[in-house]
């Protein structure tokens, strides 16, 4: 690997041009494909494994019912929703947005171009249930039903007659006897008839001078949707899905589930397009709110782009002011060059792997940057303090040893149940190889072409003058860095003071300090809320809070049902037991409705059988199964009647209190023989999700997990116990310094920071790396433990300032993240990282002495010839 490294770095000081030449164009291809072709993307299968029982539970739901419901909430007096005008509207909203095809595109609602056209066009809706089309199926199965029963009534009075004139004609009556005792029998049939209509005149508030039941008819509507038992207003309780309550109704529409996500982005905004049509804009006050998971996902995405482009901006004028302020080398932006080519490499490899942009990758930009800029800054201090064949020849395998222990740190994310944090572990490994890559390579280029090239020379020229104005801009910088500064300094010195005196009292007064961070950090509250994770301004939380506030419900809990033959009554039973008894628990009520109910009724197969004889066999189950319409069974039952759905509608709540109730559900599931039940949908993953990211015995896991692989690292490259350990006390003892400051400074942790100390682990072993390797060199030399100390604090140390200093900066600029959760994730990880770095700083010549003092006593073997 040593004569591999040597080679590159030989290669490209004796072409600098043409390496710079290639290195530029593998940049810009890679930037060209990011921008083009790298789309962002909040999917599912980010959250949880696809081999999870609740993902593969939540991808049978999709295929079978549907994607997740956009929701289109209705607000308003409900009577003014369905028994006005405004119903109509909302029959004509509903048929628009399902697809409904018209006689010609010129006579769709909106014209050619409108979105009822497009949707009869790409038909990328695969149901919609709202008020509109529940009453007017409602309207039609009546008719059809009164039809078939005034056809049926028709032919009994008919053979009535017939059979009674018959009957007369053979007992010797007159003709005209016979007629009459015909129109008698037919009228007979017929008031038979007439009674029956009534009662079911009766039953609907339908009048007999009203006719047929109609979408119109405000008595027919007011009897099938209102309660007059609870009050007036109040809708029946079984509508719960569609009428909420009385100020509100709900259309959901569920897409294809086989959309791609820009086919999903577009019928999202077909659906805002089509609510904001003036044909069906509602009266008397009432308005649309289009919200739902699948708006939520849609708008997170298109804001992960946006911050995408503003966190690399903000980046590079981060990264360079910190640069021009610590960064003690003629050329200060040569590092920020080199890291900006691989992080574009490496998203123009994402694009071209066809890889999706998530939150993760995305908080990945910074974190590459300072990286990127950190191998940079060691390589060209090495090379500016010892020539390139010197650097290539000493240096570099020390600073690869450094990344490779790094690699070995972000390796332990790759264990992570969530793959989105699995994603970004791999994203890291991928960014150090190129960084490292291209700090050998255009980064040697880029100093040997400088050292070539002349001073007067119009490259040279416009290097210094954006140099002179970053400078200027850096000029009110330069004193608070000038503290910071000596605040290092003076920690270096005094550290290196206390160990030289007193080691085994630095070591122990760290591991104190180190306890009892570790203790309050297990303890550290883990914000899973998701008002405080997203934007505050972001559109579709606001209206995913409105949809909580009007309907007391903000999304759904499904229960996956399936079997042989799911119309058995014991398999009817046990739904029906299975959802009164959590909805029992959480303490809702038909009278009073959600209210503070933490879980509601949603549309499910149990709402069918409104009675215990309706499911008392499995004939009678059959029957009304046969009789419900198509259009309304398959939202509850597939055909095959293979798998049926339990829905739970679920106040929006803290993730952790959610997983809580989701355990709950689980915990009550209990089907019989024959018969595999489980829970799906969005809040499951999310919660799911979070209770692996934030659980205590994780977060440890993964700060062991982080040591040991960097010490087995270390042990493979050193061959030698000592080598591998002496870096990784003040870096385990950093960890908890940290969670001691984090708790004192009321720092929050999200699902996303909570397990990143392995990230931390990863990078400041770098710098341990560095210093350790740097002090041995300083011994070799013959220089005594002080002597050796100040030089390796005063080259080394002060290149691991600047790259520790601008690996902090990348994840400040997560600060300007419009996103809450990559904030807190920022503001996490900088603490992290500023604590390690000055753990190092402050404990690491101890722990060199103490290492130094141990193997005076029991003296190493020597090694084996190379």
């Amino acid at each position: 690997m040593k004569g591999l490294l040597q080679r590159l770095v030989a290669a490209a000081a004796r072409r600098p041009v043409r390496t710079l030449v290639v290195a530029a164009l593998v940049a810009t291809i890679g930037a060209g494909l990011a921008l083009v072709r790298l789309e962002p993307s909040a999917a599912t299968d980010t959250l949880v494994g696809s081999g999870s029982d609740s993902y593969q539970a939540t991808e049978r739901y999709r295929e079978r019912f549907g994607d997740h419901s956009i929701v289109i909430l209705v607000k308003g007096e409900l009577p003014d929703i369905v028994l006005t005008s405004n119903l109509g509207r909302l029959l004509g909203l509903e048929g628009c947005i399902a697809g409904n095809k018209p006689a010609s595109v010129s006579e769709a609602p909106g014209g050619p171009d409108g979105p009822c056209a497009r949707f009869a066009e790409t038909k990328p809706v695969q149901v919609v249930y709202g008020p509109g089309t529940f009453i007017n199926a409602a309207v039609g199965e009546i008719s059809e039903q009164l039809s078939e029963q005034i056809a049926t009534t028709q032919q009994r009075a008919e053979s009535a007659r017939r059979a009674a004139t018959r009957l007369a004609r053979k007992r010797g009556r007159s003709e005209a006897e016979a007629r009459q005792a015909g129109r008698s029998a037919a009228d007979l049939v017929q008031a038979e008839f007439t009674r029956d209509l009534l009662q079911l005149a009766l039953r609907y508030g339908l009048s007999v001078s009203g006719g047929a039941p109609r979408i119109d008819n405000p008595d027919f509507v007011s009897t099938v949707v209102f309660d007059p038992s609870r009050c007036g207003t109040c809708p029946k309780a079984r509508f719960a899905y569609l009428f909420p309550n009385q100020r509100s109704a709900v259309i959901q529409v569920r897409l294809k589930p086989d959309l791609t996500d820009a086919e999903r982005t577009d019928a999202i905004a077909l659906v805002r397009e089509a609510v904001a049509m003036e044909q069906w804009r509602l009266t008397g006050g009432a308005s649309y709110v289009v919200t739902g998971a699948p708006v939520l996902v849609s708008d997170l995405t298109d804001e992960l782009s946006g911050s995408l482009l503003r966190l690399l901006v903000v980046g590079l004028i981060v990264m360079a002011l910190v640069l021009m302020l610590v960064f003690r080398s003629r050329l200060r932006l040569l590092p920020l060059a080199v890291a900006l080519g691989a992080v574009a490499a490496v998203f123009g490899l994402m694009a071209l792997l066809g890889l999706p942009l998530t939150m993760a990758s995305i908080a990945v930009l910074p974190v590459l940057l300072g990286l990127g800029v950190d191998y940079a800054i060691q390589y060209q201090a090495r090379v500016e303090e010892q020539g390139v064949e010197r650097a290539a020849r000493v240096a570099l395998p020390t600073i690869a040893a450094a990344g490779t222990a790094t690699i070995a740190g972000f390796l332990v994310l790759l264990a992570s149940p969530v793959p989105m944090v699995r994603g970004f572990g791999l994203l890291l490994v991928v960014g150090i190889v190129f960084a490292f890559v291209f700090a050998l390579t255009a980064g040697t280029a880029g100093l040997v072409a400088a050292r070539r090239g002349s001073d007067d020379g119009f490259a040279a020229r416009s290097v210094r003058g954006a140099g002179d104005l970053l400078r200027a801009a850096a000029r009110p910088l330069r004193a608070p860095a000038r503290l910071a500064g000596r605040a290092a300094s003076g920690v270096a010195s005094r550290s290196m003071r206390a160990a030289l005196e007193r080691p085994g009292r630095v070591l122990a007064l760290g591991f104190l300090v180190a306890v009892a961070g570790w203790a309050l950090h297990a303890r550290a509250e883990v914000v899973s809320d998701i008002q405080q994770l997203v934007p505050r301004d972001l559109q579709a939380v606001r209206d995913v809070v409105e949809l909580q506030e009007t309907t007391d419900v903000s999304g759904e809990i499904d229960v996956v049902v399936e079997g042989e033959n799911l119309t058995d009554p014991a398999v009817v039973a046990w739904m029906r037991d299975y959802q009164k008894r959590l909805l029992d628990r959480y303490e809702y009520s038909s009278r009073s409705g959600c209210g503070a109910a933490e879980l509601c009724p949603a549309l499910s197969l149990p709402d069918l059988f409104r009675s215990e004889d309706a499911a008392g066999d499995r004939e009678s189950i059959r029957a009304l199964l046969d009789a419900v319409p198509p259009y309304f069974s398959q939202a509850v039952m597939t055909r095959d009647r293979r798998t049926a759905t339990l829905a739970f509608g679920i106040r929006l709540m803290p993730l952790d209190r959610q997983k809580e109730v989701i355990d709950v559900m689980r915990s009550e599931l209990d089907p019989p023989a024959g018969v595999r039940a489980e829970l799906a949908g969005l809040p499951v993953l999310a919660a799911d999700a979070n209770a692996a990211l934030s659980s205590p015995l994780w977060r440890f896991g993964t700060l062991v997990g982080g040591l040991l692989a960097v010490a087995l690292a270390l042990f493979a490259i050193y061959r030698r116990w000592m080598r591998a350990w002496v870096p990784l006390v003040p870096i385990a003892l950093a960890t908890g310094w940290s969670g001691l400051v984090l708790f004192l400074l009321g720092v929050p942790l999200n699902p996303m920071s909570a397990t990143l100390g392995a990230l931390v682990i990863a990078i400041s072993t770098e710098f341990a790396v560095l210093l350790s390797a740097r002090y041995r060199e300083e011994r070799a030399a013959g220089r005594e433990p002080p002597a050796a100390l100040r030089r390796t604090y005063a080259s080394t140390g002060a290149a691991v300032l600047a790259s520790g200093a601008t690996a902090i900066a990348g994840f400040a600029v997560l600060a300007f993240s419009d996103v809450r959760m990559l904030q807190d994730f920022g503001a996490v990880t900088v603490v992290d990282l500023t604590v390690s770095l000055l753990g190092v700083l402050a404990v690491l010549p101890a722990v060199l002495v103490l290492s130094e003092r141990r193997s005076v006593k029991s003296p190493a073997p020597a090694p084996a010839p190379a």
